[in-house]
């Protein structure tokens, strides 16, 4: 069956999975359904907002189904109508049922940011960049019941710089995803699925705001790591007495000071230097509960910060 002819639903939620929505139909794919979470109320206004996938969707002429739960009869029996041969899946949001994952009539396919079996779960590109690795990717998988464990069907890899945030990492992924997901489709029939090797597999877990507290025990590179993972969510935080700070950029420095980790050890030319557990960190963004994000020197200039005082 040649690939313009395939009858495709897709399913997505967040931009990383409106980006392959527009590759796939710009390609010249036939996405018959866009499946998405319900519009929610977001922001400080608690505005009624559609989901990117929505909203790329609609630009794109195609029809979008928004079901509370799609493992409820009535949102399977609407995904069997289409008679699909493809699902395609990216951050949808839900798990799908074997119901659900039984419709196409070729393969529900997944479009995961990582070089499975390695960091499965909900927050890899947070993860990789957590744990300052070399490299990610992704990895398009025939999906089963488990959680990101089914065939490897293609992956595509990238390198992690030492400047990457989830921010810039979930940007390149997502274009990656595209490409990832066209090349799989166009050459499903030739593709051999390959096993996961169980063994090897790790876990990338939902993140929370509570884990964006710096533990400045930790060594330099490690919370220079974190900041950036967490950008742009949860950001990490620390406080100085009972006020909370977020911390949004570091640099180590040469320097191992004797201070207790935490400890603010130099105020002097408008540098704001902490301990770590090793190195010490310059910090070169901050901004404190209320108000703008500042650079250190707008912040020593407008708040009474001493030597010897300890974030924690």
């Amino acid at each position: 069956m040649d690939w313009k002819n395939y009858k495709i639903i897709f399913m997505g939620t967040p931009e990383f999975a409106a980006v392959p929505l527009k590759a796939l139909k710009n390609q010249g794919f036939n996405i018959c359904l866009a499946v998405t979470q319900p519009d929610r109320k977001k922001g400080r206004g608690k505005k009624l907002l559609p989901p990117p996938v929505k909203t790329k969707a609609l630009e794109l002429g195609i029809e979008v189904f928004q079901p509370e739960k799609i493992k409820e009869p009535e949102s399977i029996k609407k995904l069997e109508s289409y008679s699909p041969d493809f699902l395609v899946v990216a951050a949808y949001g839900q798990i799908l049922p074997k119901k659900v994952l039984d419709i196409p009539k070729f393969a529900p396919i997944n479009i995961h940011a990582s070089i499975l079996p390695f960091y499965r779960g909900a927050s890899p590109i947070q993860h990789v960049i957590l744990n300052m690795e070399k490299e990610t990717g992704i990895t398009t998988m025939f999906m089963d019941e488990g959680l990101d464990t089914g065939d490897i069907l293609h992956i595509e890899k990238t390198k992690i710089s030492k400047n990457d945030t989830t921010k810039t990492l979930h940007d390149r992924l997502s274009i990656l995803g595209a490409d990832s997901i066209i090349y799989t489709l166009k050459n499903f029939n030739q593709i051999k699925r390959q096993k996961q090797d169980d063994k090897l597999s790790t876990y990338a877990p939902l993140l929370k705001k509570k884990d964006g507290h710096i533990n400045w025990k930790e060594s330099a590179d490690k919370i220079e790591a974190k900041i950036r993972a967490f950008d742009p969510w949860p950001g990490t935080f620390t406080f100085l007495d009972d006020n909370r700070l977020k911390v949004f950029s570091v640099e180590k420095t040469s320097n191992q000071s004797s201070a207790t980790p935490g400890t603010i050890v130099n105020t002097e030319e408008t540098r704001l230097i902490v301990s770590s557990g090793d190195f010490d960190l310059m910090i070169k963004e901050i901004q404190p509960a209320g108000k703008k994000k500042m650079t250190a020197a707008q912040f020593l200039k407008g708040y009474d910060i001493s030597q010897g005082a300890v974030l924690n």
